[in-house]
């Protein structure tokens, strides 16, 4: 037997055929959202719980690759590939060599390693990344030079986490953090993150079969994730992952999946999306996004000021209303972010009762402007610490 047909049975028995564990990361407070959409899927998961940071599941390659193409609240996810104990460096370097990191990382280049310690007698998170480009590199054919365990040099990234002297180690399979959906070229000046937005509408209880008015649009991100959840496409569907660097990933059984997804996709009858800004150049860049990627079908974009809106005017049945005010610096003051939020309450009390809503506030506070109930979740967002509200508005 030839050593590639060794090395690519290794790869189909350890990577491929057998179950592994994954983990799927999902912004803090959002976890258990993540674990209801990773349950829905209809994969054939095993073992699947909510811990610290996102959700832990059991499957096989295939159901890694589904989760990276179809979860719409998760930022990463990652392949545990090992997890031992170790007290010194010595010890580490042992447990590192008999990793067989050779079934996991491309060939050429060494991947970039990140760690983090916490209750570990090895603290020094810099010591133990260069014991693991070591151990890496004398696994990897084209890395057996010392002189270049400094440099990352392939697109790999790997994650060692060490907790109470015990180290996990994961590999990414994402890539870019997974809100990076491929679609949007342009930026805002305090754009929401699409898995917090897609995350958002989900807790609404958007269905992608009611209207959806985005009246303070900026870069659309609400739009554009909505107008995704209606045509049923894959979030995933625009972009790369880095699992396709893999060498057990098959491009054959990659199309197949994307195959399988297309003929689940939705053609809208009408525009279901109204998104609108007072700001033109807001408006025209989201415009030329939606046509790049044929949306134009789902969603409109018009100039328009919030306070000036009639939702009756575009739809004649209540669906979700989403805002993301300006806050914070963009306003210039506390002061003037209260004064916006309960004016933003008090319009949508009288224009859109019946209608489910979506608001982003710079602070839990401000839930004492709305002169309608809503459920509040705070998230971290930008090193800051704002708030989704959603309910209805009765």
């Amino acid at each position: 037997m030839s050593i590639d047909s060794a090395h690519n049975k290794r790869i189909k028995r350890h990577v491929i055929g057998r179950r592994r564990t994954y983990f799927a990361a999902a912004a803090p407070g959002f976890e258990a959202l993540c674990y209801k959409e990773l349950a829905t899927l209809g994969l054939p998961i095993e073992n699947a719980a909510i811990v610290d940071g996102g959700v832990e599941f059991s499957g096989r390659l295939l159901d890694c690759y589904q989760a990276n193409l179809h979860l719409r609240t998760a930022s990463r996810i990652l392949l545990r590939i090992d997890s031992f104990k170790a007290t010194g460096f010595r010890q580490l370097e042992k447990k590192v060599a008999m990793i067989p990191w050779e079934l996991y990382l491309p060939p050429k280049g060494l991947p970039d390693i990140h760690v983090t310690t916490r209750h570990c007698r090895l603290y020094h998170t810099d010591a133990v990344r260069q014991r693991f480009l070591a151990g890496i590199s004398e696994h990897l054919p084209d890395n057996n030079s010392n002189e270049e365990i400094d440099l990352p040099l392939s697109d790999a990234t790997v994650f060692v986490r060490g907790l109470h002297d015990r180290f996990t180690i994961s590999i990414d399979s994402s890539g870019d953090h997974l809100h990076k959906r491929g679609l949007k070229r342009h930026h805002g000046k305090a754009p929401l993150r699409e898995t917090l937005a897609a995350a958002a509408l989900l807790l609404a209880g958007y269905s992608g079969t009611e209207p959806l008015i985005d009246p303070m649009c900026g870069t659309g991100t609400f739009s554009v994730e909505a107008a995704l959840m209606v045509k049923n496409i894959p979030p995933g569907w625009f972009r790369e992952f880095a699992f396709k660097h893999w060498p057990s990933f098959s491009q054959k059984r990659w199309d197949y999946l994307k195959r399988q997804s297309e003929t689940l996709f939705n053609i809208p009858q009408r525009p279901m999306i109204f998104a609108s800004d007072q700001d033109s150049a807001a408006c025209r860049q989201l415009e030329k996004c939606i046509q790049q990627n044929h949306l134009s079908d789902i969603i409109t974009v018009a100039q328009k000021n919030f306070f000036d809106l009639v939702p009756g005017q575009l739809v004649d049945q209540t669906g979700v209303v989403v805002i993301n005010p300006p806050y914070g610096k963009r306003l210039g003051s506390l002061e003037k972010s209260e004064q916006l939020f309960g004016a933003v309450g008090d319009k949508l009390n009288r224009a859109y009762k019946g209608w489910k809503v979506v608001l982003v506030a710079p602070d839990t506070k401000l839930i004492k402007k709305m002169p309608f109930k809503l459920d509040v979740l705070p998230f971290f967002h930008g090193g800051l610490k704002p708030a989704l509200m959603f309910g209805k508005i009765a």
